[in-house]
This record gives C-alpha cells, sequence and structure tokens, in this order.
C-alpha cells in the first residue's frame, strides 16, 4: 500500500433536519485495505458509507479519492464518477429479478458505456474465481442467497472501481455463506488489490479486517 490515501475525508458533518448523523468526521483510506465501521444501530454508519460512496453529499466536509475533492463535481459528474470508482454491495442483493445473473453483473458497465471484450473477459474470470460461472445464466429466483450475494459482489467489481463499499453483505446469510462471502473479499483483494470499506455487525469479520473504526453517535471512537 502506498503512503498517499486513496479515500481522505475531512469534517463531514451530515443533519436530516434537526438530527445531527456524522458530527465532524475524519479518516482515510489505503488502497487495498480493507477496512469493517462497526457500532450500534444509528450511529450513522450508513451514512457514511452513502456519503464516501457519493450517493449522498455532506452537509459540511469533503470526500478526496485520490486528492480530487468529488463534492466539487456537478451533480452529473459525479454520477459518472460513482459508475467507473465505487462499487456497492448491500445486505439485500438487489439483483434484477428480469434478468439473468449475468446481465445484472453487466448493468453498471452498460450504463456507463464501458463494456467492452475485456470487460466480458474480466467478468468470466471473476465468475471463475467465485465459483458461479455455471450459474450465470440463471434468474436471481433460481439461485441460492450465497449465490445471489456473489453475483452482486461481480457487479460491483465489474468496473475495476477504485473502491467497494459494502452494507451489512453478510446480514442475510448463514455462517457457512457468510464466512465464504468474507473469504472472497480477502480473496478478492489478494487477486486485484481491491479495497474495501465494509459495514458489519459480523465480529469475525470486524476481527480480519485491517483495521475496525469504531462509529458512536456519529463519532468515530479513537
Amino acid at each position: 500500500m502506498s503512503d498517499a490515501p486513496l479515500i481522505q475525508a475531512n469534517g463531514l458533518i451530515k443533519r436530516y433536519g434537526a438530527l445531527p448523523v456524522l458530527r465532524g468526521i475524519n479518516l482515510s483510506i489505503q488502497k487495498g485495505e480493507i477496512v469493517a465501521v462497526v457500532g450500534p444501530s444509528g450511529a450513522g454508519k450508513s451514512t457514511l458509507l452513502h456519503i464516501l460512496g457519493t450517493v449522498d453529499r455532506p452537509d459540511q466536509g469533503s470526500v478526496y479519492y485520490n486528492n480530487t475533492d468529488v463534492m466539487r463535481l456537478a451533480d452529473r459528474e459525479l454520477s459518472r464518477f460513482r459508475n467507473r470508482n465505487v462499487g456497492f454491495v448491500y445486505q439485500q442483493h438487489q439483483l434484477l429479478p428480469e434478468f439473468s445473473a449475468r446481465e445484472n453483473v453487466l448493468l453498471p458497465a452498460m450504463i456507463g458505456h464501458l463494456r467492452t471484450p475485456e470487460t466480458d473477459a474480466y467478468m468470466d474470470d471473476l465468475f471463475g474465481l467465485m465459483d458461479i460461472r455455471l450459474r450465470a445464466d440463471h434468474r436471481p429466483s433460481q439461485l441460492s442467497g450465497g449465490e445471489q450475494q456473489r453475483f452482486a459482489v461481480a457487479r460491483a467489481l465489474i468496473n475495476r472501481p477504485k473502491v467497494v463499499l459494502a452494507d451489512e453483505p453478510s446480514g442475510n446469510l448463514d455462517t457457512q455463506h457468510a464466512r465464504q462471502l468474507h473469504d472472497l473479499f480477502f480473496t478478492l483483494r489478494q487477486q486485484y488489490g481491491q479495497t474495501f470499506v465494509i459495514v458489519t455487525h459480523n465480529p469475525e469479520l470486524a476481527a480480519r479486517a485491517d483495521r475496525t473504526l469504531h462509529l458512536t453517535d456519529g463519532q468515530l471512537d479513537l
């Protein structure tokens, strides 16, 4: 990992109405890190993830990717940046039921006009790594929960993002499939140098992460 941070957040403040959710968050994420974010419900973990992922904007503060303050980008530019640089994995896999798993994975590349023969080859490599190649032409309803979530991870990776942000990614999986998903994150880091920021209540995953950030009442416990 290089010394310069991939992501640098400074003084993040976010309110919803009169309710303060984030109260001056400062953090940095290095390329290739796996960082867990833990804390009680309502502490602001998902809000923090949404701001780091540029889905939401802070009321105050900045988010830098490779020394560029992305919060200064106009909405259209920010959407383009997000499509190319940030992958998302949620507790619910959010695969579209009318499409095959393969089509779901390709959606971010198609939306960003980024699909190339190299994209398809990379997707096939991911499917092989995740052991889901033979399931790629099935609809989501024909897949197990663990398979659906692995395809959701592949979708998050398809545009080769700088970071994957995961919000309780194993929350709906049993212990065995949760552990397999966690193993996959570390394999992807080893194979591709992928960076992950993961909100989790799973103590095993938090213990395996390179760092654990504890968020309480909108502030990081230092």
